[in-house]
């Protein structure tokens, strides 16, 4: 293992820019896992890191010393530099370094997915991506306006549901759904047609866009279906989120209860 101290080290540079800037992760296409969960999902899902980086005082704490034992390039940095690259508070000290998947793009839809457009929020980019993942929903397209899905804050609010999925990015959406045959699926609060009335067992495309203006006109105009999720209460909408969270296991009840029939 090689301990970091000086703020110079070349490694330790590379490392700032990668925890710091989208413009480097795009770059080197390599992204930072934060924090022991990621870490271990990564092991078990995917297999080794580039770089497997600890603080200086959390070498020793058995759950990282155990996760060390599993990777083979290590680094070990002076408290005060990891603190700097770390945007876990109050985390025992552990990041993986990555490379960001290259996929080539399906030639076309033939199971149910997500289209994500213009989506904005890490928070909201990542809870989504985990509630596709729960759903056994496996590949999900992101217009090029979308926030990154590989970034530390997308990826900690995903917990792990990248490694379970196919994420494509900077997408042109409009293209990939002209082109394909398997039904688009919108959320709209004027649709008429719930959620609950519609057709779920069968593949569908998932449609979902930026978190205050919706869906595209262009893009709405191609969905096949558009339904709304009923509910209670003076709230004008949903978040983002928590309408595809609903989507996708309201799908899931579904195809169980044909499963039963």
């Amino acid at each position: 293992m090689k301990l970091i101290t000086s703020r110079d080290n070349a490694l330790y540079k590379e490392l700032k820019h990668l925890a710091t800037s989208s413009q480097a992760r795009r770059k080197s296409a390599n992204t930072i896992l934060d924090g022991v969960h990621l870490c271990q999902a990564y092991l078990e899902s995917v297999g080794q890191p580039t770089w497997s980086v600890v603080s200086e005082t959390s070498q020793h704490h058995p759950e990282i010393a155990r996760l060390m034992t599993e990777t083979v390039h290590q680094l070990i940095l002076a408290d005060v530099l990891y603190q700097s690259l770390s945007q876990v508070e109050h985390g025992v000290g552990i990041f993986f370094v990555i490379p960001i998947p290259k996929l080539d793009l399906p030639v076309q839809i033939n199971q149910s997915v997500v289209m994500l457009e213009n989506l904005q929020d890490p928070g909201n980019l990542g809870s989504l991506l985990r509630s596709a993942a729960a759903a056994g929903i496996r590949q999900v397209f992101c217009s090029n306006e979308t926030v990154s899905a590989w970034s530390p804050k997308v990826l900690r609010a995903g917990m792990g549901a990248h490694f379970l999925l196919e994420i494509y990015e900077n997408i042109d959406l409009l293209t990939m759904l002209k082109n394909s045959t398997t039904p688009a699926l919108a959320t709209s609060s004027y649709a008429r047609k719930t959620i609950y009335e519609c057709d779920l067992n069968r593949s569908v495309v998932w449609l979902f866009g930026h978190e205050g203006h919706g869906i595209s006109d262009d893009l709405m105009q191609l969905a096949t279906e558009q339904v709304t999720i009923p509910h209670q209460g003076k709230i004008e909408s949903l978040n983002v989120a928590a309408s595809a969270a609903i989507c996708f296991f309201e799908q899931v009840r579904q195809s169980l209860n044909q499963s039963i029939k």
